[in-house]
């Protein structure tokens, strides 16, 4: 059961790293607009922002930073609806009305977390992600992709335990990140065929042992170790993290790289 627990903090980062995006659609543009016109649409009919969709999108935002907040400051057992609803100051029907239930809201607190923001987009389908594979050189991709990842642990650390012993005391919790394939590594896996491909990464590097440094190195737990329990700053982790992939992923006189399987 320990051990269960504890992966399951992992688990839920994985699962959002590796989702696969979900586009949101395209705004009317003004484009559209015209042409509906031309096409004997009325202009009155013409499409026009939605105030009660974004007054309920910021109502979920600020029930979701309520309950981070609670959620870190006295667990999720300790914490009640009634207790989110006061800190976002609205009514605990409308908490029931927008999440349903606790471990809803505790997976989107999650979810957020990790992303840093509300849309449904995977880390591979980020800006940032995308912009680190597009460095020329293996060196530009590290910086870029471990600063990217850092930031994703900086939001993630303070609710890795929060996670583990929220499963601990609620078996539907952990049930809402089952076992399997980990997407954490297939979003590795991924900067690594980039990685390869730069004419500075290092000779006769494979895919694998690019992926297995890169999944190992910037883990959550290890990040934790140095960041939580050693009490470095997210800058020193992330300079650490950058000079030690560097020196085994890029080209120049550097550490031996293990020995593919």
């Amino acid at each position: 059961m320990p051990g269960e627990v504890q992966g399951v903090g992992a688990r839920a980062v994985a699962e959002f790293e590796g989702a696969a995006g979900r586009q949101p659609p395209r705004p009317l543009g003004q484009g559209d607009q015209l042409g509906r016109r031309h096409a004997g649409v009325p202009r009155r009919l013409v499409k026009r922002p939605d105030k009660r969709a974004e007054r309920s999108r910021r109502t979920r935002e600020k029930l979701v930073e309520a309950a981070r907040e609670l959620f870190i400051a006295q667990g999720y057992g300790a914490t009640s609806l009634q207790e989110v609803a006061d800190r976002a100051g609205v009514a605990v029907q409308t908490v029931y009305f927008v999440f349903r239930n606790k471990r809803t809201l505790f997976k989107d607190v999650v979810d957020t977390s990790i992303a840093g923001d509300a849309e449904p987009v995977a880390t591979m389908d980020r800006e940032w992600f995308r912009a680190a594979c597009a460095e020329p050189t293996a060196a530009g991709q590290m910086r870029a992709h471990v600063h990217g990842t850092g930031e994703i642990l900086g939001r993630v650390a303070p609710i890795m335990p929060l996670i583990a012993s929220a499963a601990a005391t609620d078996p539907e919790i952990a049930a809402q990140w089952p076992d399997g394939p980990d997407p954490r590594y297939t979003v590795q896996h991924a900067a690594a065929e980039a990685l390869i491909r730069k004419p500075d990464a290092r000779p006769g590097l494979t895919v694998e042992t690019a992926a297995d440094l890169l999944f190992a190195l910037l883990s959550p737990e290890l990040y934790l170790i140095f960041v939580r329990d050693r009490e470095w700053s997210p800058d020193t982790w992330e300079d650490w993290a950058r000079t030690t992939l560097t020196a085994q992923l890029c080209a120049g006189p550097m550490v031996p790289v293990p020995p593919s399987q």
